[in-house]
């Protein structure tokens, strides 16, 4: 089963990272988090990506064409019997990626639909360049296995980004919590599809995802949400960059399942 990793968006609301490279590719200790995202679904056998590609694409083909390289010792021989020898293995050896040009401005849905002849015509997952998490994707999988609908989209309960007060009905604060969890559910961005998703890509490259097709979808009953109640991040902001790092660095990373 292939995995669609949305990564031609601009992030222009993290322009200090993303002003001379793309999203995917701004670090999380040291790693792109695309490398982070990759990880998850590859835990879980999902090691077959197709990546589609957008703003400063060439940089995500670099990173990929060059892997080898930057994450092994080499030998280089020079002259007429040129050639690279690689010791020792890292252990992203059997990950497939397929590297695909979507378009610059190309809104989410339209990137979709152009690289509907790699995913051959099965069911995929789908997932945004910006987001980690500790979801256990074999129960995703088994979810939407099990009702028989187009499309299953993750769901988690967001976190306020300030504290909630709550008074005694005068001025004096009964209760103080620190950014608590929201009673309503909002969209993480992990999806599983079924080719006949497909048909409601219209529009061209100017069809948003998560507007007309995620609507009618739901409106024709075809849309499904798993609820995980485990941890959710994203990289949206400067702020949301560094609480990633911040977990990461303390060896606190909730999404962090591989060894």
């Amino acid at each position: 089963m292939k995995t669609v990793v949305l990564c031609g968006g601009l992030g222009t609301r993290l322009k200090e990272e993303t002003e001379f490279r793309p999203k995917p590719l701004v670090e999380i200790g040291g790693r792109p988090i695309l490398w982070h995202i990759m990880k998850l679904y590859a835990h879980h056998g999902l090691r077959d990506f197709v990546l589609c590609l957008g703003y400063r694409g060439n940089m995500i083909k670099d990173y990929f064409l060059n892997y080898e390289a930057m994450n092994s010792d080499f030998t280089v021989c020079l002259g007429q019997k040129s050639g690279i020898h690689y010791h020792g293995s890292h252990r992203e050896q059997d990950f497939r990626v397929t590297l695909a040009d979507t378009g610059q401005h190309s809104m989410t849905g339209g990137r979709v639909k152009r690289i509907q002849k790699y995913v051959c015509g099965t069911r995929f997952l789908l997932t945004y360049g910006d987001g980690v998490s500790d979801l256990d994707l074999h129960k995703l999988i088994e979810f939407h296995e099990s009702h028989g609908r187009l499309a299953t989209v993750t769901v988690v309960h967001p976190l306020s980004r300030f504290g909630a007060v709550q008074l005694d009905g005068g001025q004096r604060v009964s209760k103080f919590t620190e950014k608590p969890r929201s009673d309503g559910w909002v969209s993480a961005g992990f999806f599983v599809f079924e080719p006949g998703v497909f048909d409601y890509l219209t529009g061209g490259d100017e069809c948003v995802l998560e507007r007309e097709p995620m609507e009618k979808l739901a409106a024709e009953g075809e849309l499904m949400a798993y609820q995980h109640d485990g941890f959710f991040g994203f990289m949206d902001t400067y702020r949301d960059f560094e609480h990633l790092n911040q977990l990461w660095a303390s060896e606190q990373a909730p999404w962090k399942v591989w060894e």
